[in-house]
């Protein structure tokens, strides 16, 4: 009997078609493993990451500094953020939500001044409104009213009233509740008229719509079931309850997020000494200077009133104070971003122009009234 000798198998090639090398199977599997799982971050996460990873390198002591900043900002915003999320995601599950839109679509002449005045009486930041609005937009609710609440809200609260009263005096506290009440109604009437001509008609992003308001794989109660408001009774309505709420909860978190680490930055890089240079010469371009400084430079409402009091001592103009106050209650970076990630490019447009117009215009006036 004949000794066969069986060559051993080979082993698979590398080699591509034209003589080059390819990774084996098993790294072309990590690859995608690795790409695939890279192309699940969103892009707001790959932002944060890229801060911090240049931070690292050019400005390390700045990292642990930033992450406080942020994660305090969080903690401060956490009861407004969690409760008004999970309010939209019960307005949902329990089959309200419609029931909310058709209150509020009620006679616009009479909801549009009442959103902008309770908007100047709630105690909600620039970001703290955001999920708010966000839950009002879902549940259908008319954008006209939100935008009146929307606009309002960040200038003034009690709190906030007390202490302007005490450091800027009462005549100028005053008129700031004026102007954000007054903003608030100008940006609803124009807003509903931007509407009726045809604008504006699905204002949330797409993204945030999806958070909001579910997909088709979500599960669904039965229209004719009507409002259960115990929700947590079927299982259903609790699964909607949980979408809803971590979905929503996730994509605005993380915008506000880095809205927080940019604002940590701003405070570390931006001194106090460049507002007042630029805010504190009492020339004619003061008031538009101040609208124009007070998107990045501007904090919190509470920071700003010692700044603005100190300038006011030293000569500026009252109106270009109040100017700097209302442009960056509503459009600082970080309310700014939010907005951003929460509506349509339009709407955002449409926001920061009602906002900025306001904002200079209540300052112009301001200043004419008390110098006449």
């Amino acid at each position: 009997m004949n000794d066969m000798t069986h060559p051993l198998p080979k082993a698979p090639s590398t080699e591509g078609c034209c003589g080059t090398s390819t990774p084996p199977v098993e790294n072309r599997n990590f690859l995608s493993a690795v790409k695939a799982q890279a192309a699940r971050i969103n892009k707001v996460v790959w932002a944060i990451i890229v801060i911090f990873t240049g931070l690292a390198v050019l400005a390390p002591a700045q990292v642990p500094e930033s992450l406080k900043f942020t994660g305090w900002a969080l903690i401060g915003i956490s009861p407004y953020f969690l409760i008004s999320i999970a309010v939209a995601a019960a307005a949902h599950a329990t089959g309200s939500d419609k029931l909310i839109a058709r209150v509020f679509s009620g006679n616009m002449v009479v909801m549009i001044p009442a959103a902008a005045l309770f908007g100047s009486l709630s105690p909600f930041c620039s970001c703290g409104v955001i999920p708010i609005v966000a839950g009002l937009l879902a549940a259908g609710v008319p954008l006209a009213p939100v935008m009146a609440f929307w606009i309002s809200s960040p200038l003034m609260d009690p709190q906030m009233f007390i202490l302007s009263a005490a450091a800027l005096g009462v005549p100028f506290t005053i008129a700031k509740t004026l102007a954000a009440f007054g903003i608030g109604l100008i940006g609803g009437f124009a807003t509903l008229a931007a509407q009726k001509a045809g604008l504006f008609a699905n204002p949330l992003s797409g993204a945030i719509q999806q958070s909001c308001c579910g997909s088709s794989s979500k599960p669904e109660f039965a229209p004719g079931e009507g409002v259960l408001w115990p929700f947590w009774r079927e299982a259903p309505r609790r699964q909607i309850f949980n979408d809803v709420f971590w979905d929503t909860a996730w994509f605005l978190g993380k915008w506000l997020t880095l809205a927080f680490i940019l604002e940590s930055l701003m405070v570390a890089y931006i001194p106090a000494s460049l507002v007042a240079d630029v805010l504190g010469s009492g020339a004619w371009w003061t008031i538009p200077a101040a609208v124009g400084v007070g998107i990045p430079a501007y904090m919190n409402g509470f920071a700003a009133i010692p700044l603005m009091a100190g300038l006011l001592d030293l000569g500026m103009a009252p109106g270009a104070a109040l100017s700097f106050m209302i442009a960056g209650g509503v459009t600082s970076v970080p309310a700014a971003m939010a907005v951003f990630a929460l509506v349509r490019r339009q709407v955002f447009v449409w926001y920061l122009a009602i906002s900025l117009t306001g904002s200079m215009a209540a300052g112009v006036l301001y200043q004419l009234t008390i110098s006449g």
